[in-house]
C-alpha cells in the first residue's frame, strides 16, 4: 500500500505569480542516519537508492507524470521540438578510415536515423555500402554500436553493443566478407574492447551481477579473459586478474602487427599503470613501463621494437616518448615531442609525419612534425575551433574533422607533403549561423585566478543585460571542453540566447596543474569560477540573475548542484543533468570509486569528510531558500551515475523549495548517462531542456 499511494498523487497545477506550476508527490522520510567521524548526517530519502523496489517505481512513475504535465503544457515546446528536429536533419559523415582488409569505413547519419550507420568502400569518395547498421538491432533505436575491432587478415570483425545506454557491454563477432554472425556472443564486459591474437581476442568483464540491481551494484574485479573463436564465453580464461586490488580496472590491447600486447592498470590514483608483452617470445610476461598511477601512459604507435607513448610523467602540458621493447621501462624513453607552454592534446601517425594537435587557451592548433620530432610547421585549421586528424603510418594523405560552435563537423583532406587542406565532405544544413560570432574573454576568478570563456552570440549584441545565458561548464578528470558544435544550441541562438562556455579549472586545458587545481580539497574552485563567470556576465552587462541558466551533465551536474546552492539568487534556471549529488556516498555504487582521485572520499579522512560535506549539493539544501527553477535530468539505465543521487536531490529540492520557481526531475527510460542514446531520445531531452530554460527565463520561441 506504501508504494500504491505514489499513485495517486498525480500532478496537479496551482497558479502561483502568473505561472503554471505543478503539484508535485510529497516524498516519504525515513529515519535513516549515518555517523562520520562522530557526526551524524541524516539520510531521509536513502529507499530511493533500492532502483529494484516498487516503492521507487512509483515514486519514478509519480514524478514524471508531473514533470511531463508540466513540459507539455509549455505553449512553445511543441514547436520548438518541430524546429530541434529541423536543425539536426542533415547528413552527418565522419572521416574515412582505412582498415587490414584494404578498405575503408566510415560512419553516416542521414539526419534522421537513431544511430550512425558503418558504410564500407573501397577507396575514399567511392561507392560506400552499408556495412553494420546498429539501427536495425532494435526497434526503438537503444541499442548503440560502442567499438569495432578487426583481426589481423580482416576476415572477422568483433563489435561492442551497449543497450539501453547501460555501461555493459556485448560483444559480436562477424564474418566480414558476408556479413553473417557468428556464434560468439560475449556479455557483461565492461570497459573494454576487443584486442585480437591469433584465432581469439581479449576483453575485460566482471562477473555476472544480481539480478535486479545490474544497474547500481558496486563493480569489483575487473579481469581479462581471451576468447577462442568458436568456443562458447563460458569457456573463455582467464588472462589477468589482481584479486589484491577489486576496484581497478584491467585494459588489454594488441598492436596490428599482434606482435605487443599492453595492459592499463587504472584506478587507484590519477594515472595508471602500462605494462608491455613481446609476443614474438614465448612465456615472456608483462614488463611494467611506468614508474607510479600519479600519471597518464598510453600507447599511440608501434613500429617494429619502437613504442611510442603520451604521458605527463615529468610533462605538466604531456609529451609523446619513444621507448624500445627491449628496455621499456621509464629510465629509457625518449621525449619526441611536447611544449612547455600548452597541452599536447593529441597526436596522430600520418604517412611519414606525426601531426601533434595542442590546445592553445582551451583551442585546437595543429602541427606536424618529422618522425624524430624535431621543428614542427603549423597547419592552417579554419578557425578557432576543434580539430581531430585520422590517418595511418606509409600512407600520402590523412583527414581531419573540424567544428567550432557555429560550424558542424565537416571533413578535410590533408596533402602531407605541402600541408594544404581541401573540402572532403561538408554537410548542407537548413539554418544559418553566419550571422553570429564566438569570442574568447578572460575573468578573474575569486582567488584572481585567469579563467577563459567562449560566448557565442549574434553580431551586434546589445550589452543591456537582458539576454538570455545558456551557462555551461564541467570543470574535472583532467577532460578538456573545447568550442565544438552542437545542433540542439541553434534554436536557442535563434530567440536571442548567448551560448557561454567556461574553462574551469579541474579540467585539462592548462595540463596537470590546472587539473589538480580543481581536485579534493581544491574543488571549491571549480565553482568558485563557474560563479565567477556569471558574476562577470552580469557585470559587464550581457545579462542579469533573472536571464541567467546554468547547465552541466555528471561531474558538470554536480557543478550545477553546488553552485545554485551556494549562491541560489545568482541563476534563474538549473539545470543538472545526471550528476554526482550525494559525495558522501557517491563511490558505494558500480564505478563511482574510480572518482575517488579526484574527490576524495567520506572515509578516508575527518578532513575530506568535512570538506565534501561543505558542498555537495545534496547536503547543502536548505529548507525556507527560494532556489532557481530547477529540471534535473536522469534515466533508468544510468550507471555510471546511478540516478539514486538524482533522486534523493530532486526529494530533498522540493521539500526545502521556498519560492515559486518550479523543481522537476525528469527520468528517462531505456537511456543511461548519455553515450549512445538514440536521436528521437535526444530531441526530446533537448526539447524539454530548452523549453524548460526560456520559459522560465521569461522567453518565448
Amino acid at each position: 500500500m506504501k508504494a500504491l499511494k505514489y499513485l495517486f498523487c498525480m500532478a496537479m497545477t496551482t497558479v502561483l505569480a502568473g505561472a503554471c506550476v505543478p503539484r508535485v508527490p510529497q516524498t516519504r522520510e525515513d529515519d535513516t542516519v549515518d555517523v562520520y567521524f562522530g557526526t551524524e548526517v541524516a539520510d531521509p530519502y536513502r529507499w530511493l537508492e533500492d532502483d529494484n523496489s516498487p516503492e521507487t517505481a512509483a515514486w519514478v512513475e509519480a514524478q514524471n507524470k508531473a514533470t511531463h504535465y508540466y513540459l507539455q503544457h509549455i505553449p512553445f515546446r511543441t514547436r520548438l521540438l518541430e524546429r530541434l528536429k529541423e536543425v539536426s536533419n542533415y547528413e552527418r559523415v565522419s572521416a574515412p578510415r582505412h582498415r587490414r582488409n584494404g578498405k575503408w569505413y566510415f560512419s553516416r547519419n542521414d539526419g534522421t536515423q537513431n544511430q550512425n550507420v558503418l558504410y564500407e568502400m573501397d577507396e575514399p569518395g567511392g561507392e560506400p555500402r552499408v556495412f553494420l547498421d546498429p539501427n536495425t538491432l532494435s526497434e526503438d533505436g537503444t541499442v548503440a554500436l560502442k567499438s569495432i575491432s578487426f583481426n589481423k587478415d580482416g576476415s572477422l570483425l568483433a563489435y561492442c553493443i551497449s543497450r539501453s545506454g547501460s555501461d555493459w557491454q556485448e560483444i559480436y563477432v562477424m564474418d566480414v566478407k558476408t556479413g553473417a554472425l557468428l556464434e560468439d556472443h560475449i556479455r557483461w564486459a565492461k570497459f573494454s574492447g576487443a584486442a585480437w591474437l591469433g584465432n581469439g581476442f581479449f576483453y575485460s568483464a566482471y562477473g555476472i551481477p544480481e539480478e535486479g540491481h545490474e544497474f547500481s551494484v558496486k563493480n569489483e574485479g575487473h579481469k581479462v579473459y581471451y576468447h577462442i573463436i568458436g568456443t562458447p564465453q563460458s569457456e573463455d580464461s582467464v588472462f589477468y586478474e589482481n584479486p589484491e586490488e577489486p576496484l581497478r580496472f584491467y585494459t588489454l590491447t594488441t598492436n596490428e602487427e599482434e606482435t605487443m600486447a599492453f595492459l592499463s592498470e587504472d584506478g587507484a590514483d590519477i594515472g595508471n599503470h602500462l605494462y608491455v608483452m613481446d609476443l614474438n617470445k614465448e612465456q615472456a610476461g608483462f614488463v611494467r613501463m611506468t614508474p607510479d598511477m600519479q600519471h597518464k601512459y598510453y600507447p599511440v604507435q608501434t613500429d617494429g621494437s619502437k613504442i611510442y607513448l603520451m604521458t605527463n610523467l615529468d610533462a605538466p602540458m604531456n609529451r609523446l616518448v619513444a621507448a624500445d621493447l627491449r628496455r621499456p621501462d621509464w629510465k629509457h624513453w625518449k621525449t619526441l615531442l611536447g611544449k612547455a607552454d600548452c597541452v599536447l592534446e593529441d597526436v596522430c601517425f600520418a604517412g611519414e609525419k606525426i601531426i601533434a594537435s595542442y590546445l592553445e587557451d582551451a583551442s585546437v592548433h595543429s602541427y606536424a612534425y618529422s618522425l624524430d620530432g624535431g621543428e614542427g610547421t603549423p597547419i592552417a585549421l579554419p578557425g578557432i575551433g576543434n580539430a581531430y586528424f585520422t590517418g595511418r603510418k606509409g600512407e600520402d594523405g590523412c583527414y581531419y574533422t573540424y567544428s567550432s560552435i557555429t560550424s558542424p563537423d565537416t571533413i578535410y583532406e590533408l596533402d602531407l607533403n605541402s600541408l594544404e587542406s581541401k573540402v572532403y565532405y561538408a554537410p548542407q544544413t537548413n539554418f544559418d549561423l553566419s550571422d553570429f560570432e564566438t569570442a574568447q574573454v578572460f575573468f578573474p576568478s575569486k582567488d584572481g585566478t585567469r579563467i577563459p570563456m567562449f560566448l557565442t552570440y549574434k553580431k551586434g549584441l546589445v550589452l543591456n543585460g537582458k539576454n538570455p545565458v545558456y551557462l555551461y561548464g564541467y570543470g574535472g578528470f583532467d577532460i578538456s571542453l573545447t568550442p565544438d558544435f552542437s545542433a540542439m544550441r541553434v534554436p536557442f541562438f535563434e530567440a536571442g540566447g548567448i551560448y557561454a562556455q567556461v574553462t574551469l579549472r579541474g579540467g585539462g586545458e592548462y595540463g596537470e596543474a590546472w587539473h589538480l587545481a580543481g581536485t579534493k580539497m581544491n574543488k571549491q574552485n571549480v565553482f568558485d569560477d563557474f560563479i565567477g563567470a556569471a558574476e562577470w556576465l552580469i557585470a559587464q552587462g550581457y545579462t542579469s540573475p533573472s536571464k541567467l541558466a546554468i547547465v552541466g551533465g555528471s561531474n558538470g551536474g554536480l557543478l550545477v548542484g553546488a553552485c545554485m546552492t551556494q549562491r541560489p539568487d545568482l541563476f534563474a534556471v538549473a539545470v543538472p543533468r545526471v550528476g554526482v549529488m550525494d559525495m558522501l556516498r557517491y563511490h558505494k555504487f558500480t564505478i563511482g570509486w574510480n572518482w575517488a582521485p579526484d574527490y576524495g572520499t567520506s572515509e578516508e579522512s575527518e578532513e575530506m569528510f568535512r570538506y565534501l560535506l561543505g558542498y555537495s549539493p545534496l547536503h547543502n539544501l536548505k529548507p525556507g531558500t527560494v532556489y532557481p527553477a530547477t529540471l534535473v535530468t536522469t534515466a533508468d539505465h544510468d550507471d555510471r551515475v546511478v540516478p539514486a543521487h538524482s533522486f534523493k536531490f530532486a526529494a530533498t529540492l522540493q521539500k526545502d523549495q521556498a519560492g515559486s520557481a518550479p523543481v522537476l526531475i525528469r527520468i528517462d527510460t531505456k537511456a543511461g548517462h548519455g553515450g549512445g542514446k538514440p536521436l528521437s531520445k535526444i530531441l526530446e531531452e533537448q526539447a524539454d531542456i530548452y523549453a524548460f530554460i526560456l520559459k522560465n527565463l521569461g522567453e518565448n520561441y
